[in-house]
């Protein structure tokens, strides 16, 4: 395993005393539509609103004392970013995070109340280079959103979960954007139920994985405009896609259309509220991409909540009643 079991069992004692053990939910009206036994692991009820702390909180309680003090650094579009700034505030550091200037509203808002400073950046594609620019700067410590072991192995404490609440799980569908997630997971849950499928979902429009797996590198991934943001970082990460080689069983592709389907579903029956890529991993079980058999027992992950209300109101448009006669 890329992520060993044991460091993922570190990592989820060393966070348990700051995070939560979020719950999960059965959804039988969408476990019908889909024919499955459905379970949702509910990330979107972690610490600042998705389950990012899990890696950022593991990798700034591992550094040493010295390095801490230096603040940290980050860039995000927004679950990343809150998750590093709210880690810093639990350990009393400073913290830069530089963001996409498009970055959805609540999340910039958000990053700011936790007390971060924020470099807001114009080109997605070079935000890495100007986090660069800002660490040598600044010296300050770069905690990274999705490719670095000890954040992958926080993020596996999503899978360990799974298996410990849902011990008869056959099927886990969980969300890709950097991979991180996706990594962690993958690792947790086939160390200690081999025989469970682990599905990942990306955006049908700019996936990131498929096209890394196909090249054997990650490549850079095109942005396009989405309900889930949190989908679309630059690239993917070296470990995920070394993951994704050897434990991935299967990738699906989403739309938005469905990935707006779920997000209303969601509310609707299982009242969740949800951005669009904790929808993600549902939506690709409603729209049918995944071929299971019947009754199989499921767990999809609502990775987050963060979406701005504007966009959630937007998915029920209103309708004129018809004049009475």
């Amino acid at each position: 395993m890329k992520i060993p079991i044991d460091a993922i069992r570190e990592a989820a004692a060393r966070t348990s005393p700051h995070i939560h053990r979020t719950p999960v939910f059965s959804s039988r009206s969408l476990g019908v539509r889909a024919g499955v036994r459905l379970d949702l692991k509910c990330e979107n009820f972690q610490k600042t609103g998705s389950f990012k702390p899990r890696g950022a909180l593991n990798v700034v309680l591992s550094l040493p004392k010295e390095r801490r003090a230096r603040g940290l650094i980050t860039v995000s579009a927004g679950n990343h970013a809150q998750a590093v700034a709210w880690a810093a505030g639990v350990v009393g550091v400073p913290c830069t995070v530089v963001m996409p200037a498009d970055a959805p509203r609540s999340k910039v808002s958000a990053v700011r109340d936790y007390g971060a400073t924020i470099v807001t950046h114009g080109n997605r594609a070079t935000l890495f280079d100007r986090l660069h620019e800002e660490e040598a700067r600044s010296g300050a410590t770069f905690v990274h959103p999705f490719d670095d072991p000890v954040g992958l192995a926080g993020a596996g404490t999503v899978g360990l979960e799974i298996v410990e609440q849902v011990p008869d799980v056959e099927c886990v569908i969980v969300p890709i954007g950097g991979g991180g997630l996706m990594a962690g997971v993958a690792c947790a849950v086939k160390a200690l139920r081999p025989g469970c499928r682990v599905v990942g979902v990306e955006l049908a429009a700019c996936p990131g994985m498929t096209p890394a797996l196909a090249a054997g590198k990650p490549v850079p991934v095109p942005r396009m405009p989405t309900l889930a943001d949190g989908l679309t970082p630059p690239f993917v990460g070296q470990i995920p896609l070394e993951v994704a080689q050897q434990l991935l069983d299967e990738i699906v592709l989403v739309t938005e259309e469905e990935i707006a389907e779920a997000m209303r579903a969601l509310l609707v029956r299982a009242k969740l509220y949800v951005e669009g890529s904790g929808a993600a991993a549902t939506g690709a079980l409603l729209a049918g991409k995944l071929k299971l058999r019947t009754g199989v027992k499921v767990v999809s992950i609502v990775s987050g909540g963060n979406v701005d209300p504007e966009r959630a109101l937007a998915l029920f448009p209103t309708t004129r009643a018809e004049p009475r006669p």
